[in-house]
């Protein structure tokens, strides 16, 4: 038997709603067919944005969108993508596919979607193959409200006002694709790019710093020692691969051993970040930098027949774990963890959304965001969870994982997963200092391979959770076997 003891009048932290943020890159089909279309498309579209992809975000929703990358980030030159389409340069995406990439998608139909789905923006600046003068310039030219070169060129565009932007990013991987730069070198190139990155009026940008590889410390380290009090948030990257990252293994036709390594492996985030955590601690103990996990997810081979470069993969159940699993380990870390951007929106990696032409699908990963859409802006509530371990082979996993937070309104949201693919986990949730008197339950639930297709596109879904009793102290829950839950207690 499980038990999960929440403290209803005990908070630990407040859970932004960032923490369910997602990313948008120049990248396959993940901007052009899939979130963009253009204006003359047949495909029913609101100023070239997809109105069905529009809506699916606005249902779950989508707090904030991070975009242009990404290692396209770091080769994207902001000018290519304003004034007339037909008059932009067009260049090549070296690092996806080696496609060209016509620029019809700039800074304004950035903008447009994040009206459309009303989210915040997060612009990932070039500081790889850009210039100071280049970024200063572009942050004047989506937020400087008066009379200046930039802002001039934004109105002659045919924005009059302002775009406003919430988060910007000094580079994208530092040490990899943007640059092949040292932590030391990177901590100075940031330290200068931010000078240039001007708050103007009321639009007071949240900085960012290209933080570490997973497990690089020593990144971390050197980024806070030597520029922690220029930034406002600090990023971290680390994907799920099954396998290794020559051959990741593939996202259907896997095996048990397969899934359980997997969301062995994803587990991994809990130590990653208290880790970066401490080191934060050292040089920021009052918490004012915020751990920004801004690309996060499943990495498999590409399904076949597709462009390698592209990284369009299925989505199973095993996935919807995966995201489950890392959104309660954020919820339980919010006092650090800022924000967090899963890989990626629409037909690329562990995507929410995959299109065909006309025809669009929800994957298990979008169900899962939205059970946990609730937990948006609540206050982390204390919670103790006593619970076994799932064996296979030499994989153990714990039985049951689960976060909690109490919503202005009262109202105590509960998220559980029960990872394991065999057993039904029962657990006996107390919640000290509320007498339940209303629940309503959802659930995400089936084999470990289901996943949605275009010729069956609502296979998996969430579906209403009864598989409860309340008692004078709380409730009494059963959960299937690969499932997670979603609990709101009154």
């Amino acid at each position: 038997m499980n038990q999960l003891i929440i403290n209803t009048q005990v908070t630990k932290g407040h859970i932004r709603k960032e923490i369910q943020g997602q990313f948008s890159e120049h990248l396959g089909r993940c901007i052009y067919g899939g979130l963009y279309v253009g204006e003359d498309s047949e495909i029913p579209n609101e100023n070239g944005m997809r109105k069905d992809v529009v809506q699916a975000l606005r249902d779950i929703s989508l707090p904030v969108l991070r975009w242009p990358g990404g290692c396209f980030a770091d080769e994207y030159h902001w000018k290519d993508g304003v004034g007339p389409k037909e008059t932009r340069k067009k260049m090549v995406n070296t690092h996806w596919g080696g496609v060209t990439e016509d620029n019809s998608f700039g800074t304004h139909e950035f903008f447009e979607l994040c009206r459309q789905i009303g989210c915040e923006a997060y612009v990932n600046g070039n500081v790889g193959s850009g210039t100071v003068q280049e970024m200063n310039e572009w942050v004047e030219y989506m937020t400087f409200d008066g009379i200046s070169p930039m802002a001039a060129l934004r109105k002659e565009n045919g924005s009059e006002a302002p775009f406003p932007v919430a988060f910007f990013a000094m580079g994208n991987e530092p040490w990899g694709c943007g640059g092949n730069m040292t932590a030391e070198y990177y901590a100075n190139e940031y330290r200068k790019y931010q000078t240039y990155v001007r708050q103007y009026g009321k639009n007071k940008i949240f900085k960012i710093a290209a933080g570490a590889n997973a497990n690089d410390y020593h990144w971390t380290e050197t980024l806070m020692k030597n520029a922690g009090k220029y930034m406002d948030g600090l990023s971290l990257h680390y994907y799920t691969v099954p396998h290794t990252w020559k051959e990741k293994g593939h996202a259907l036709g896997f095996t048990v051993k397969d899934y359980y390594e997997t969301l062995k492996k994803t587990l991994f985030m809990e130590e990653l970040i208290t880790r970066h955590s401490a080191i934060m601690d050292q040089y920021d103990p009052e918490k004012k930098v915020g751990l920004m996990v801004d690309e996060w997810g499943t990495w498999y081979d590409v399904e076949e027949g597709t462009n390698p470069g592209f990284l369009y993969q299925q989505n199973s159940m095993r996935d919807a774990m995966v995201a489950a699993l890392n959104l309660n380990i954020f919820n339980k870390h919010c006092d650090r963890v800022r924000m967090a951007n899963i890989a990626q929106l629409v037909n690329v990696l562990q995507a929410m959304i995959l299109t065909e032409g006309p025809r669009m699908l929800l994957t298990p990963t979008y169900f899962v965001f939205k059970l946990f859409a609730d937990h948006q802006e609540n206050e982390l509530l204390d919670s103790h969870l006593l619970t076994g371990e799932i064996e296979e082979g030499d994989v153990k996993l714990p039985a049951l994982q689960e976060s909690a937070s109490i919503a202005p309104d009262g109202t105590v949201h509960v998220t559980l997963v029960n990872p394991g693919l065999k057993d039904n986990q029962v657990v006996t949730i107390l919640t000290n200092g509320l007498k339940p008197t209303h629940v309503v339950g959802r659930m995400l639930t089936g084999a470990m391979e289901d996943h949605n297709t275009f010729d069956d596109p609502d296979l998996v879904a969430d579906q209403p959770f009864v598989s409860f009793t309340m008692t004078t102290s709380g409730l009494i829950a059963t959960l299937p076997p690969c499932s997670v839950v979603h609990l709101a207690i009154r």
